[in-house]
C-alpha cells in the first residue's frame, strides 16, 4: 500500500483494519500460537501515528508486536528472519516525498507477502470502506489499555535493542572481517531511514565517514538529496577528496554510488563490477546474473564478453527475486540500485550492497572507476504514447510489422522493448543502440505506428 498519508488507504483506521486482518492471517498459520510481529518505519511525520494504528490493529487479533523504531526496510526484512517473527512490517513510501507513507510485510524468509494473503487484507480493508461513514479520518480512537499495550510494543530501548542486532549482523556476518581502514566514505542518507545507521556501520568498519543528509525533521526525507538527487553528494565526494560515495533512498533497500572523481555509478554499472568480482573467484553461480527489462543493453553486452549471461525479468525486485531463487544465481538487481545476493539476504539492502562493493575494490585494490571499466552504457531512448486500449502488440498487425522492421535494423547491436504501463494508459516504446539519432528517428517512427493503431482520440 502506498499514498498520501492520512487519506484512504492510509488513514488509520483502515491501516488499524491492515492490522487485525493480517494478524488474524497470520494465526490461521501459527497452531493456535499467537504470530509474532516486528515492524520499523523511515523518518515520515506520519510514520509513527501510522505504526501505532497498525499495531493498535495487529493487537486486537491477539498478536504479539515489537517495534525497531526508524529502521530500513531491510532491517525490518533482516529481524523477521532473525527474531524470528511471523511478518516483519515497514511503513514506508521509499523514495517518495514526506507526504506520501506506504505499508510493506515481509515473511520471515525476507520475501515480500504472499499475494493470496494480500488479498485476504484487501477484502477485509474493501469491508471496513464500505460500511465507514469516514473513511479520510486520520485518526482512529483506541481504548486507554490498547493504547498502553500500544506503547509497550513501541518500547525505545527494545527498538535500539533490535537496531543493534541489524547492525551487529551488516558489521559482523556480512562484512566478514573487512576492515575500511585508510577508506574515506560520503553518504548520503537520504534524510531517511539510513541516517542513523548507516554512518554507525561504516565507521565501526573503519572508514572514515563524511555524512550527508542525516538530520531527519519528518519532512525532508528525499528533498533533493539521497539516490534521486546526487549532485550534492558528486560535489562533496571532489572537494573531500573521498574514495567512494554513497546515495541512499527513504528506506535504504537501495544504493547507487559517485567514483572517486565524482562520477555516476547506477545498479547497471554495480552489477557489472559484482559480477565480475564474484567470476573472478569462482563464486557467480551458472555464470548468471539476473536483471530487469530495463537495465541497459551495454550491461548485456559487457557481461556476454566475459562469457557471463543476462537473464531479464520482469520490472520490480519482486520478479529479480524469483528469478535468483529459480535459477540459484548468486547476484541480480535493477537500475535503480536495488541489488539482492541471495546467499546474503531475500530482501535488497543499500547498506549490504555497499560493503560488497567495498570488499571487491579492496581485494582488487582498485577505485570503483577502475572496476567499471568495461561497461558501456548504450545510448537510449524512451517514448510514451497515450492508448485508449491496451491489447498485446503482436495482436496489431500494423505494430507487429513495424516493430519487427525496427529490431531487424538494430540487429544484435540495438534492443527494443515494447510495454504498456501499469498504472497509466500509456504505450512505452524503449530503444537502446549505438546511435542517438538513429533510435530518435526509430522510436519515432514506431510510436506513430502505435498512435495512429492504438492512440486515444
Amino acid at each position: 500500500m502506498r499514498g498520501e498519508a492520512g487519506r484512504f488507504p492510509l488513514d488509520a483506521e483502515t491501516v488499524r483494519v491492515a492490522g487485525r486482518s493480517l494478524a488474524a492471517q497470520l494465526a490461521l498459520q501459527t497452531d493456535g500460537r499467537a504470530p509474532r510481529i516486528v515492524t520499523g518505519r523511515d523518518t515520515r511525520e506520519s510514520g509513527r501515528w501510522l505504526e501505532r494504528a497498525l499495531i493498535a490493529g495487529a493487537l486486537e487479533s491477539g498478536a504479539q508486536c515489537e517495534s525497531a523504531g526508524v529502521i530500513t526496510t531491510p532491517g525490518v526484512a533482516y529481524l523477521a528472519r532473525k527474531m524470528p517473527a511471523d511478518a516483519g512490517i515497514v511503513i514506508s513510501a521509499s523514495h517518495n516525498p514526506y507526504q506520501d507513507n506506504g505499508i510493506k510485510i515481509f515473511a520471515p524468509s525476507g520475501r515480500k507477502l504472499d499475494d493470496a494473503t494480500e488479498r485476504l487484507i484487501e477484502a477485509d480493508i474493501a469491508a471496513q470502506s464500505a460500511n465507514s461513514s469516514d473513511e479520510s479520518s486520520a485518526v482512529a480512537e483506541v481504548s486507554e489499555s490498547l493504547s498502553a499495550r500500544v506503547d509497550a510494543a513501541m518500547d525505545e530501548k527494545n527498538a535500539a535493542a533490535l537496531q543493534a542486532s541489524y547492525l551487529d549482523y551488516l558489521a559482523q556476518e556480512v562484512s566478514g572481517g573487512l576492515s575500511l581502514d585508510g577508506l574515506s566514505i560520503a553518504l548520503d542518507c537520504a534524510n531517511g531511514a539510513a541516517s542513523h545507521l548507516a554512518p554507525k556501520l561504516f565507521a565501526r568498519l573503519g572508514a572514515r565517514v563524511l555524512a550527508l543528509n542525516n538530520e531527519p525533521d519528518g519532512r525532508n526525507i528525499n528533498l533533493n538529496c539521497g539516490s534521486l538527487h546526487l549532485e550534492g553528494l558528486q560535489q562533496q565526494v571532489t572537494e573531500a577528496v573521498a574514495d567512494i560515495g554513497v546515495a541512499f533512498d527513504g528506506d535504504a533497500d537501495r544504493a547507487l554510488f559517485v567514483d572517486a572523481q565524482g562520477r555516476f555509478v547506477d545498479g547497471d554499472a554495480t552489477l557489472w563490477v559484482m559480477a565480475n568480482h564474484l567470476h573472478a573467484r569462482g563464486q557467480l553461480v551458472d555464470e548468471t546474473v539476473v536483471a530487469t527489462v530495463m537495465s541497459n543493453l551495454g550491461l548485456e553486452i559487457a557481461l556476454r564478453s566475459r562469457g557471463i549471461r543476462l537473464l531479464r525479468t520482469d520490472v520490480g525486485d519482486k520478479y529479480v527475486l524469483e528469478k535468483l531463487l529459480q535459477t540459484g544465481a548468486s547476484v541480480g538487481g535493477e537500475q535503480s540500485g536495488h541489488l539482492i545476493f541471495p546467499r546474503l539476504s531475500l530482501a535488497g539492502d543499500g547498506m549490504l550492497t555497499t560493503i560488497c562493493l567495498l570488499r571487491a575494490m579492496l581485494e582488487t585494490k582498485a577505485g570503483l572507476d577502475e572496476l567499471v571499466e568495461g561497461f558501456k552504457r548504450y545510448p537510449q531512448v524512451l517514448v510514451n504514447v497515450r492508448v485508449r486500449e491496451k491489447l498485446p502488440f503482436e495482436e496489431v498487425a500494423e505494430i507487429r510489422r513495424a516493430s519487427r522492421e525496427v529490431e531487424d535494423e538494430l540487429g544484435e547491436s540495438g534492443r527494443l522493448l515494447l510495454r504498456y504501463s501499469g498504472t497509466e494508459p500509456l504505450a512505452r516504446v524503449m530503444i537502446e543502440g549505438e546511435r542517438q539519432d538513429v533510435i530518435e528517428e526509430q522510436a519515432g517512427r514506431l510510436a506513430a505506428v502505435i498512435g495512429e493503431a492504438l492512440g486515444a482520440s
